[in-house]
Formats: C-alpha cells, structure tokens, sequence
C-alpha cells in the first residue's frame, strides 16, 4: 500500500507565525502526513504572535479541529521534540516528499548553511539536503547581512530553494491574510502541493487596455 505523502515542518524564531500556520493547514487538507518540529524560540513565537501554548491539532491550525474527520487529520500532525537528534527526521532513511523551515531565523539559516545538527530542526534539514530532498528555506529578515547572503549561497549551492517572506501586491491584498496566503501558496508550489489559495498572477488579459496601451 503506497504512503501518503510526507513532509517536514520546521518552525525557528523568526517573525510570521502565521505563514507556518497556513501551510501546516494546507498540508493537511491535501492529505499529507506532517512531522512538525519547533525551536525553543520557535515555540515563544507561537505563543507571542498567535497564542499558540500547545503544539497540537487544536491550538495549531483550530479551524481543521472543528472539521468532520478530523481526529484522521489529527493522527496525521506528528510532533517532535526539537532536542531529540535521534528522531526518525533524523535519519536519511526517513522518506518524504521535502522540508520547509518557515519561518526561518537568521540563527538557523546560519546553522543549516554550516551543517550544525546539535537540536532535530537543523539536523532534519542537513539530512534532506544530503539526500538531495526539496528544502525550502523561508527566511525572514530584513536588511540582510553579508553573512546572511553568503548562508544564502551556500544553502543554494548545496540544494535548498530560498523563499524569503515576502509577498507580493500584484493581487491587490486587502487583509494581512491574503499576505500569508501570497507565501504560504508559494510554499506549497514549491512543495509540489495542490491549494486553491490565490497567489498566482495569471498575466494581462489579451486586449485589455493595458496591454494594447503597450
């Protein structure tokens, strides 16, 4: 019997608790098994911007614990302490389908890029790149040092997809949520997952007034 797809979640402590919330749900609504993993200062982010105090179903992403079906979902959200280095994200031998770290900090863009594995997060990520798996990188930070760009770098030459978190406007946002969903969407494409979050700029229509304007 085929296993549903799988994915890793990492969560550090930068600002935008609120995109990893939006992927965790969108994960989940696919189908996926999600194996989650959080810093000790990715856990004070969820609780400062989202009020998030427990890593489960309920308190992560509420509006799928209301859902029909959803102690199914629940079974499906796996949470590892961030201290156990010998979890099964630990090992090359633990198939899925791609990482994400969002957001992602400055501390740990610095860590992956240097292959420092001392807690699960950044060692989850070091196995998925030398398993040559997706690892999406959505680091959030502004301005951007040289040592930031040089992490950059690395992790792009050794594999990693760097997505910062920035959002468009080509959509005409009117809420912070469509801002999330603009990365959250990104995310998933570049997860390979299907979402029906609107993101994607679709081009001109042929014979608009901007287009003929050209």
């Amino acid at each position: 019997m085929p296993r549903p797809r799988r994915f890793v979640v990492g969560i550090s402590g930068a600002s935008g608790a609120a995109y990893a919330q939006r992927v965790l749900e969108q994960l989940l609504l696919d189908g996926a098994e999600v194996h989650l993993v959080v810093s000790e200062y990715g856990r004070r982010l969820l609780a400062e911007e989202s009020g998030v105090t427990r890593l489960d179903l309920s308190h992560l992403v509420p509006t799928l614990a209301a859902e029909p079906g959803a102690e199914d979902i629940e079974r499906r959200l796996i949470v590892h302490p961030n201290k156990d280095v010998g979890a099964v994200i630990a090992s090359g031998g633990f198939l899925h389908d791609g990482m994400v770290v969002v957001p992602c900090s400055s501390t740990t863009l610095g860590a992956l890029a240097t292959g420092s594995g001392s807690n699960l997060l950044t060692r989850a990520g070091m196995v998925t790149l030398k398993e040559r798996r997706r690892l999406v990188v959505c680091h959030r930070e502004m301005p951007l040092s040289l040592v930031d760009i040089e992490n950059y770098r690395t992790l792009t030459l050794a594999g990693a997809i760097i997505c910062p978190t920035n959002p468009g406007f080509y959509l005409n946002p009117l809420t912070v949520g469509d801002l999330v969903d603009m990365v959250a969407g990104k995310v998933l494409d570049l997860l390979g997952v299907e979402h029906r979050l609107a993101t994607r700029w679709t081009g001109r229509v042929p014979g608009s007034v901007e287009a003929e304007g050209e």
